[in-house]
């Protein structure tokens, strides 16, 4: 019998102790939370898209275009790189793989001529050359229909971007 007492007494204490948690408003976090895998969470609200004018679109435009600029002024030493002049032995069409070009005090070797863009009237064209002795890739782009005022020379940085450089004479 003392025995049930002293169960009867845990029971009791137990029973008022949860009584005052109740009361003094807590839970414990781990009790609070535990049974929250079958919570079901509301969907969120769809994002509102603002319009925008058609000048507010074009100020962006702006924006970024300007911003392009600044990048390409960085990525070129600061200023304004000059199309280089053009010494042709023969036309630029006919280049082909394995010919000499000569690019300032660089002698370079072609590897290929390609079309980077085809804009219909005119052709963006890029010949890929490369210095034999040092294995340093460059590139001369131009347009097809301007060759001499469009010609331009750049260097494969860290082998995956082309950067401009100032060249003062191609020639072939």
């Amino acid at each position: 019998m003392a025995k049930k007492k002293k169960e009867i007494k845990k029971l009791e204490k137990r029973q008022k102790k949860e009584e005052d948690e109740e009361e003094s408003g807590g839970t414990s976090l781990d009790d609070a939370f535990s049974d929250d895998s079958d919570v079901e969470y509301a969907e969120s609200k769809p994002r509102k898209i603002k319009k925008k004018s058609k000048e507010e679109m074009e100020d962006e435009i702006e924006d970024a275009e300007e911003r392009a600029e600044n990048v390409g002024r960085a990525m070129n030493g600061g200023g304004e790189v000059e199309h280089a002049s053009v010494k042709a032995s023969k036309p630029v069409g006919k280049i082909k793989k394995g010919d000499k070009v000569k690019v300032d005090n660089l002698n370079l070797e072609v590897d290929v001529q390609i079309v980077l863009m085809d804009h219909g009237t005119t052709k963006e064209m890029a010949i890929e050359v490369f210095n034999p002795k040092t294995d340093i890739d460059y590139q001369l782009r131009y347009f097809s229909d301007q060759v001499e005022s469009t010609m331009e020379f750049y260097e494969l940085a860290d082998g995956i971007m082309y950067v401009k450089r100032s060249a003062k004479i191609v020639s072939w």
